[in-house]
Formats: C-alpha cells, structure tokens, sequence
C-alpha cells in the first residue's frame, strides 16, 4: 500500500497541481492537509474520476484535510477527541482495507506562531489530545498511522538554518518536547528510521527564494505504530515534486506498507 501525506496549501487554487501529481504518482491513499475548502464545495468529481473514494473534514479559507483512497474507506470520523468546543478542521480518520486493515489519521496540527500567546496555548492543548488518541491507538493493537504536516521541526538537523528557529513555535522546547512524548509512546517515526542525517526537508517558505537555496525545514511526518512499523517497507520525501506552476509549499511524504 502506497500511503502519500501532503499539505496543499488549497484544493481550489492547486486544484490541477494536485491532479497532475496524482496522475503521475497513484498513490493508494493520499491524505491532504490545508484544503481550505468546506466539505460542500470540495471540488470532488475530478478526484472521484479518477478511482479516489474521498471523505473531508473541511472549513471555509483555512485548515481542512482529506483522505483519498484507492480502498473503501470505512469507519471515519471527524475531528480529534478532547474538545468538543474545537471548531477548527484538523483531524480525519478511517480504516482502510487492503491486504489487511490500516487505520489512517490525517491530521494538521496547529501553526502556534506568535508565541507566546494564545495560538501558541492552543497549539499545545492539541498536542495533549494528539497524545491521547495515541495512547488510545496504541492500546487497540493494530496497524495505525498517524500522518500529516505537524507543524513540528523535531531537532535542529531538521532545519537548513536552526538558529532561525529557535524561537519560532515550530522548534520551541515545549513543542519538541510534546512531539517526543508522543514518539516515545511507543511509535515509529517513519522516515528517520529509514533516514538518518540533515538536508531532509518538505518544507520551504515562498519567500525569499527558500527553494533555490534548499533552505527548508522538515515538519512533514508519519507516526506508526509497532503493528504498522512492521508492514512498513520504505519512506521517503518526494521533493522533486516541487516547481511547476502553482507549487505547494509542501511536498509529499510517502510511506510503503506491505498491506
């Protein structure tokens, strides 16, 4: 099973750079990050066209993510547990059936920039009930995985220019700190354990020619579980992806399951 994440940066506007990148690349299951799209305009039919069963958890200009699969999609929810209040599209999931069954959880965690601040303070809370749908995936034993653009720069390998980092939301100790309590649950963070080392990035500003100096940052991850990391086979970045006319500031990630 070919399982890609990619944050679009929008449906509407890269509606074509994403429909050119499925063509060419037919993942099985993609999970898209930042549709900005409610679910009622969601531009469904091109995707459906092309063999995609499709759920969304959108809202109107921000957030909102997607699983598109090859499989039937089963069970779905919407929207990360813990807060009943929270508003914002940032979490799907559902079970998909292939050689076996695969629990997907796309997610698009929060930015928290200014921090401090209330982002910031938001950001963090989420994370709280990141870590306890994981325990809770965890406990059920069974294939999951948990994929998305995290908003998350786990150490300064992962950025080209750390120092400029370091007091951003994405890199600050609290956030790393969040992000490896999840990690140390007992997940596998798919691409460092195919991976080792810097210069691994799926992130790059549109400003200041970040791209054509390769000055990027990796935020971009797939969290497995030990049922999962045990069917996995490979990961890597697509970064190649990126150019075209309407590029994403993203590029996708894409996990190999034997599933």
């Amino acid at each position: 099973m070919q399982i890609a994440t990619f944050n679009i940066n929008g449906v509407k506007a890269r509606i074509e750079t994403v429909l050119n990148w499925l063509d060419a690349a037919n993942p099985d299951v993609a999970l898209l990050q930042e549709i900005k799209s409610e679910d009622a305009s969601f531009p469904r039919a091109p995707f459906e066209d092309r063999g995609y069963n499709l759920e969304t958890h959108g809202q109107k200009g921000f957030n909102g993510v997607a699983i598109l699969s090859k499989y039937p999609l089963e069970d779905v929810t919407r929207g990360l547990p813990g807060d009943d209040s929270d508003e914002q599209a940032r979490w799907i999931e559902a079970t998909v059936v292939g050689k076996r069954a695969v629990r997907l959880c796309g997610l698009y965690l929060p930015n928290g920039n200014p921090a401090p601040g209330p982002k910031y303070d938001y950001k963090l809370a989420w994370m709280e009930r990141l870590e306890a749908r994981a325990r809770d995936l965890l406990a059920a034993e069974e294939p999951a995985v948990m994929a998305g653009d995290y908003n998350v720069i786990p150490q300064d390998e992962d950025a080209a220019r750390p120092e400029a980092w370091k007091d951003d939301a994405l890199a600050l100790p609290q956030t790393r700190a969040a992000f490896r309590r999840i990690v140390n649950l007992g997940f596998t963070e798919a691409f460092r354990a195919r991976t080792q080392g810097g210069g691994h990035y799926s992130f790059w500003d549109y400003q200041r020619g970040a791209w054509n100096r390769n000055d990027g940052i990796r935020i971009d991850h797939l969290l497995l579980t030990p049922q999962a990391a045990d069917l996995m086979t490979d990961c890597r970045i697509e970064a190649e992806l990126r150019g075209g006319e309407k590029p994403s500031d993203h590029v996708p990630v894409w996990l190999t399951l034997d599933a």
